[in-house]
């Protein structure tokens, strides 16, 4: 395959761009969505305004390697990331090498835990280190057989059983305490993720639970600190994320998807399963009332059989009764989250089964929340093209932003590091004038203060000596 430019996008290189001056280019980053219908790869690189300039994309069908957000087959799967990737390749004219992953299904459970760390001293400093430190004990809770941890989220930080914070770093105290949120899914279903990845001939950086990179994408931050249920409806699973004042309160996945609107429209209208999708994607309406009975869509007959005719109220009501099923699950979610009068910002629907006519209305209707369309225009640098900013690509463009999140960190944590190194390295001590050995001291205290005299004077002063001791007095002449 031919490249336009060649840009290698390797672990080391993006990690050490994260150093370099605010000057020079941001590194590019890689999400791979692998959704049920479709895989989609999309290449981006940050502008200086801290927009995504999205340098290309390429997407692929799944061919039914994907069920409900997981991999049921691994060859059709690899084939299907190889395809998107090449796509994406040739678009850019970035090589790519290494990915951020999404990760969903119906495996996906979360739970709330709360961590205590006691610190060493009673007017401790809280540093990253002790909430890392709790962060790790929380990857060690007992799970069920087969289970994983994906996320640990922390949500509060309680210092000293009094201060409530969402940044204790810096604060000082003795007892540490703070609620996390801890994400798990299935170990095979992640491993057959990986699997499927590196048979690809990619490096997975990171796994990110993608209603949380949809979330990124779609939500503003005035939504997640006024209370907010973001709702990702995909082709096999609608997952759901809420959040309150910036953190994440509660997720939760629902089995079913625009893919079972696509099987019902099949069912009821006896069609193909092709000619049912793009009745949906073509067509569909989420309220019967607003479509017109009188309207006919006329599709091909299957195998030379006569031409078969639809109305646009028979499609509607098929899209309704099922859409009006999946808001009812929602809304089970959301007041088990207990969570149902805190949501001051409604409900944001983003994802490929958003697109449907009257779907805002619909959702609306159904759970009695104020609700928008989400498209992922918030962080998307002007001039792009119009078909990225579709809600399909929320993922996508979302474990971009994870990543560079991920990207971000490694590096301040790096620089901590260097700075920690800096401040530990002693002085080196200055040299001492060498001491003396008692042997040198002896030697030189038995150095007379004057040039020592001739050997034969020496032996007249100590005959004279001796005669002064025997009382003789003579002088002797030299």
């Amino acid at each position: 395959m031919q490249l336009k430019k060649i840009r290698k996008v390797e672990t080391m290189q993006i990690t050490e761009q994260m150093e370099e001056t605010q000057t020079n280019e941001s590194p590019i980053v890689v999400g791979l969505d692998i959704g049920t219908s479709k895989i989609a790869c999309i290449v981006a690189q940050r502008d200086r305004y801290g927009k995504l300039n999205v340098l290309g994309m390429g997407r692929a069908d799944t061919n039914g390697g994907v069920q409900r957000g997981e991999v049921y087959n691994i060859q059709t799967t690899t084939e299907a990331i190889k395809k998107a990737v090449e796509e994406a390749q040739k678009n850019s004219g970035v090589e790519i090498k290494v990915v951020y992953v999404g990760i969903a299904g119906q495996h996906i459970t979360s739970r709330q835990n709360r961590g205590i760390y006691t610190l060493p001293a009673a007017d401790s400093e809280i540093t990253n280190q002790y909430v890392k430190d709790m962060i790790d004990d929380m990857h060690k809770l007992a799970l069920e057989p087969g289970e994983r941890i994906i996320h640990v989220l922390p949500q509060e930080f309680v210092v000293d059983n009094n201060i409530k914070t969402k940044q204790p770093v810096g604060m000082y105290g003795s007892r540490l305490e703070a609620d996390f949120h801890v994400i798990t899914g299935k170990i095979a279903a992640a491993q057959n993720i990986k699997r499927c990845v590196e048979r690809a001939g990619l490096q997975m950086l990171g796994l990110v639970l993608e209603p949380l990179a949809s979330s990124a994408s779609v939500l503003k931050a005035e939504e997640m600190e006024a209370g907010v249920a973001l709702v990702d409806i995909g082709g096999g699973t609608t997952d759901i994320a809420i959040f309150e004042d910036n953190i994440i309160r509660h997720t939760a996945v629902i089995p079913y998807a625009g893919d079972i609107v696509t099987q019902d429209i099949k069912k009821e209208c006896q069609v193909l399963r092709s000619q049912a999708e793009k009745l949906k994607v073509r067509f569909g309406c989420a309220i019967a009332q607003e479509a017109q009975d009188c309207e006919v869509i006329t599709i091909q007959g299957i195998a030379g059989h006569e031409k078969k005719d639809i109305s646009m109220r028979t499609l509607a009501n098929i899209i309704q009764c099922r859409m009006e099923e999946i808001f009812s699950a929602v809304n089970f979610e959301i007041r088990n989250s207990g969570l149902q009068n805190n949501l001051i910002a409604g409900i944001v629907v983003t994802g490929g089964g958003s697109q449907m006519t009257h779907l805002k209305q619909l959702v609306e209707y159904v759970t009695g929340y104020q609700a928008r369309i989400g498209y992922p225009t918030e962080h998307i640098a002007r001039g792009t093209k119009d078909e990225i900013k579709n809600p399909m690509y929320a993922t996508g463009l979302g474990l971009i932003l994870k990543g560079y999140e991920v990207l971000a960190e490694d590096a301040e944590n790096r620089n901590n590091k260097k700075k920690v190194e800096r401040i530990v390295v002693e002085e080196k001590p200055q040299e001492e004038a060498p001491k003396e050995t008692f042997q040198q001291m002896e030697t030189l205290d038995s150095k007379p203060d004057v040039k020592s005299e001739p050997w034969w004077k020496k032996v007249n002063k100590d005959i004279k000596n001796w005669f002064a001791d025997t009382g003789v007095n003579k002088d002797f002449e030299n």
